[in-house]
């Protein structure tokens, strides 16, 4: 009789152990328990510890409420301004219902995925190419916008949305290149035009102190001189002395002016005198001038007309005949 009892309570003891065995649930601080009862829905969540179901009756689903990073498989599209580029993103998100997340969607991490993917399909189609290189945080905040309002009633939050890559064509590449040099060489040449027009301003400014003081332009060249003469490589050659350029400079001075030239008169040409009988006076020396090249044809000058009013000279005699004839005085055109 005692055998029996001994083996009935060992009995029960061993149901006990598998009833509490199978009874026995621990939920983690980072999860809750949805416990289905014969297919429905237990109105209270199981809080994180040490629970009890009922066997073969109830049935537990535990939900990860921490923020799942999920990274976003690259897209390829086409921009609004039709260029093919590829983008990828990252979504962060977390389960705030956990009985939405199981109850209204069979697998909330495979939905956002593809809803994630779809809406930066989206996303791209709507954009430039140059709001994907440039203005990313207006894009994101619309991305995030596209992908929550669909998620909220699979009870998750979408925390953050990024976009990690954007990737161009080669050809696009080197386009974008030649232009980002053409521009920085456009504002290399503002940069050193304005530069040449300030140079412009001080160089006048100390021209016109130069020219006050004349001994500062010597000063000046000796300075440069010094300056080229510093390198060890180099010959310095002065083609001009330096009392060529005081010359210079006593010829600039506002008081020595060159004097006035006088006009020179063209002789009218007279009647020659008839020969007397006398001795012909030396010719005085004319400098003649150096013939140019190529030498000048001389224009045939016109003879003066006699006037009319003008006497008669008597014809001269045999003896004014006789007496030699004086050269004439060669014309010098």
């Amino acid at each position: 009789m005692v055998e029996e009892l001994v083996a009935a309570g060992i009995a029960a003891a061993s149901v006990c152990a598998v009833y509490l065995t199978a009874a026995a649930k621990v939920v983690k601080q980072y999860e809750r328990g949805v416990v289905l009862r014969l297919g429905r829905l237990h109105k209270n969540v199981r809080p994180p510890g040490f629970t009890l179901i009922v066997p073969a009756v109830d049935r537990m689903h535990k939900v990860n409420m921490q923020i799942v990073t999920m990274p976003v498989p690259a897209q390829e599209g086409i921009t609004r301004d039709n260029v093919t580029v590829r983008v990828d993103a990252v979504v962060y998100f977390r389960v705030v219902d956990a009985a939405d997340a199981i109850i209204r969607v069979e697998d909330y991490r495979f939905a956002v995925s593809q809803m994630a993917q779809t809406s930066l399909r989206s996303i791209i189609g709507k954009s430039d190419l140059d709001d994907l290189l440039s203005n990313r945080e207006k894009l994101n905040q619309g991305l995030e916008l596209m992908i929550d309002s669909p998620a909220v009633g699979w009870g998750v939050q979408i925390d953050r949305v990024e976009i990690k890559d954007v990737s161009l064509p080669e050809t696009m590449k080197r386009s974008m290149a030649r232009q980002a040099e053409a521009d920085r060489e456009r504002r290399a040449r503002v940069i050193n035009a304005d530069a040449e027009l300030q140079a412009s301003k001080k160089l006048r400014q100390a021209a016109r102190e130069m020219s006050e003081q004349p001994a500062a332009l010597q000063l000046r060249l000796l300075q440069t001189v010094v300056a080229v003469a510093a390198e060890k490589n180099s010959t310095l050659v002065l083609p001009f002395p330096v009392e060529l350029l005081r010359f210079l400079e006593r010829a600039h001075q506002p008081g020595a002016q060159a004097a006035p030239q006088q006009p020179v008169s063209t002789p009218t040409p007279t009647p020659s005198p008839l020969p007397q009988e006398s001795e012909p006076e030396p010719e005085p020396e004319r400098e003649l001038e150096p013939e140019p090249e190529p030498e000048p044809q001389l224009e045939a000058q016109p003879r003066p007309e006699p006037d009319s009013d003008r006497q008669l000279e008597p014809e001269p005699t045999a003896e004014a005949l006789e007496a030699p004839a004086v050269p004439d005085e060669p014309r010098i055109g």
